[in-house]
């Protein structure tokens, strides 16, 4: 099988993300929970765990790493966790359902949201559509750091200036950005960073971290046992642990710990290097194909993540898929749970073809899909 559908969760796992795991599962204890030697060890693994993370994205204040289900889980605890009612937000015209079905939900608890409008290699235009979706009752920009559909790259820093230009709060969906673009919390001034720990990072699934970077802290959606004070009724104010009820994923927290060390072993350099490498050649190649439709210009470092979607004429992207599926291709087709960027590109009726590299994937393994899609 070749897999390229990197985008919904890297495969294969580096093997030392899995032997992370194994070690894990094989001896551990509740953190956080008990007093003896082996829970102690699992505190202690989980904190060097979420100092690590910190470090990562260049920022000092590992209790402020709290690690979740996945990003969904992280955005969710934002969004329900800082918007009342009469609140408006500005969202991009390329988010994902993990933004958008929250959002809808909080509308009938009247908070609002304006979607503005994202302008493909153009940043100066992106900038001003987020100024001008901006009101009195704003309270919050969230937008991706990256299209999971199309690899557009939003200028986050330049949105995040902006918003606190006007005293807004800023969040950003990071699942398709983390270990493949530098994301440096010191300069940008994202108050939450929301990540997907099984992409780019190469984790395991069901992992997630939310970095609360600035100084306002979201309201809880989830209480329950942290294994402090506990004679209380109440949350603890503390964080982590205000947000971190119930039993940890402590052999997803492990594996992911490996994942951060295997992409700085790596280089994120070197990773986004090779996926653009072959990204570029399967654009190049695509393009010489009459029926192959491409939305965008060839992708660059500058406006795009190593992602490409494309559809061939007369053909259903889930068709397109299926035929590819049984050539060996793993590849994600229709709307990947991002109507809205598909509405931008006018393809919600056909969906999109879409093909995500990562570390391992092979440029004959790009050849080979070229040649597949000639034959379709």
């Amino acid at each position: 099988m070749i897999y390229l559908d990197n985008s919904a969760t890297t495969y294969p796992k580096p093997l030392k993300v899995r032997q992370a795991v194994s070690a894990a599962m094989q001896m551990s204890a509740n953190p956080g929970r008990s007093g003896h030697d082996l829970a102690l060890k699992s505190s202690e693994q989980i904190f060097l765990a979420r100092k690590a993370d910190a470090k990562f994205f260049n920022f000092s204040k590992e209790e402020n790493v709290i690690f979740t289900l996945n990003c969904t889980m992280a955005v969710n605890m934002v969004l329900k966790g800082i918007l009342k009612s009469g609140d408006h937000v500005v969202v991009s015209s390329l988010e994902h359902n993990a933004v958008m079905r929250p959002l809808e939900k909080l509308t009938q608890k009247g908070v609002s949201y304006t979607v503005a409008e994202v302008f493909p290699c153009d940043n100066d235009k992106t900038v001003n559509s987020f100024r001008n979706a901006i009101n009195a009752k704003t309270k919050l920009i969230m937008c991706t750091h990256a299209s999971n559909v199309w690899g557009i790259k939003l200028p986050i820093e330049r949105i995040s200036a902006l918003a606190h230009e006007y005293g807004i709060l800023f969040a950003v969906d990071a699942a398709q950005s983390a270990g493949i673009v530098p994301i440096d919390l010191n300069d940008s001034n994202i108050d939450f960073l929301c990540i997907a720990g099984h992409k780019g990072l190469y984790g395991p699934m069901g992992t997630g971290i939310l970095i609360i970077s600035g100084n306002t802290i979201p309201d809880t959606i989830i209480e329950g046992g942290t294994g402090t004070n506990s004679i209380s009724f109440r949350q603890p104010d503390e964080l982590p642990e205000r947000f971190e009820s119930g039993t940890p994923n402590y052999s997803g927290i492990i594996g992911l710990h490996a994942g951060f060390d295997f992409v700085n072993s790596n280089k994120i350099s070197n990773i986004s290097k090779h996926e653009f490498t072959l990204i570029k050649h399967l654009y190049q190649e695509l393009k010489k194909i009459p029926k192959v439709k491409l939305y965008l210009p060839e992708p660059d470092e500058k406006y795009f993540v190593p992602i490409l979607s494309f559809n061939i004429d007369g053909m259903d992207s889930e068709n397109v898929s299926a035929i590819l599926n049984k050539k060996g291709i793993a590849v994600r087709a229709g709307l990947q749970c991002s109507p809205l960027a598909h509405k931008m590109m006018g393809t919600l009726e056909t969906g999109a073809v879409r093909i995500s590299p990562s570390v391992f994937t092979k440029l004959t393994d790009i050849n080979y899909l070229v040649s597949v899609i000639k034959k379709i």
